[in-house]
């Protein structure tokens, strides 16, 4: 079996894999929930209204932004959880908190250490200015080869479209090939299996406690917790070539 390090390219879903995606959206449903005298919904409960309502959306409307994706199944949302309906000004706050959504705790350290080793590429779901919000707040400092966002492409993962369309970029950008690029994330539906159907090894974050994404079919090349695992890993390879 390949080594991690016999590859050149990392390419990252953001949001559930560096970006905690499940505590942003469960923060921004908050108002939501406190406008309709604050129900007990578990957090399972929640998440998977919220995916399904994104999932079916995004196969709907696959060119709309991200954020006004988020702005759009916000009443769809409530709706399922039923809960009055949201105003026009609070689904569009939904939408905008994009920017707002934490990273894991372990993911900026690992990104600089796994980018003295890779070219760092971002592939994700979102739109050009909520990842430029996000780099900009919990990600500051860090520095990507090359982003990729659904609004390039017009159309969300897991749809192949976006891993030809990446393979693609990375050819041009840095002369890679297939073969050396290792998509790396938390779901097994957003990533882990169009990767594997397109042919691209992938290394699984498990991210615990994970709501949104799983799949009882798992696949992966690598298996690791968390980013910096991933990168602790990477680290030891290097330093047993070395040796």
């Amino acid at each position: 079996m390949a080594k991690i390090t016999d590859h050149s390219v990392l390419v990252f879903d953001c949001f559930g894999t560096i970006i905690d995606w499940e505590t942003g959206v469960l923060d921004a449903l908050q108002p939501l929930l406190s406008a309709n005298g604050a129900p007990t919904f578990s957090r399972k409960q929640l998440l998977d209204v919220y995916h399904e309502c994104e999932a079916a959306q995004q196969a709907k409307t696959p060119g709309l932004p991200y954020d006004k994706l988020l702005e759009t199944i916000h009443p769809q949302v409530a709706s399922k959880l039923n809960l009055a309906a949201p105003t026009s000004a609070e689904s569009a706050a939904f939408g905008a908190s994009i920017g707002e959504w934490p990273a894991f705790p372990d993911s900026v350290d690992a990104l600089r250490r796994l980018g003295k080793h890779y070219k760092l590429v971002i592939l994700s779901n979102v739109d050009r200015a909520s990842f430029a919000r996000t780099n900009a707040g919990s990600l500051e400092g860090l520095d990507f080869d090359l982003i990729i966002t659904a609004e390039d492409i017009g159309s969300y993962k897991p749809d192949l479209r976006n891993f030809e369309y990446m393979l693609s970029a990375v050819k041009d950008a840095f002369g890679a090939e297939k073969g050396e690029v290792v998509q790396t994330a938390q779901s097994q539906f957003h990533d882990h299996h169009p990767a594997s159907k397109v042919g691209i090894r992938s290394s699984w974050i498990v991210r615990a406690g994970a709501v949104m994404g799983n799949q009882d079919d798992e696949v992966y090349d690598w298996k690791f917790d968390t980013l910096g695992d991933m990168a602790d890993a990477v680290e030891e390879e290097v330093r047993s070539s070395t040796s």
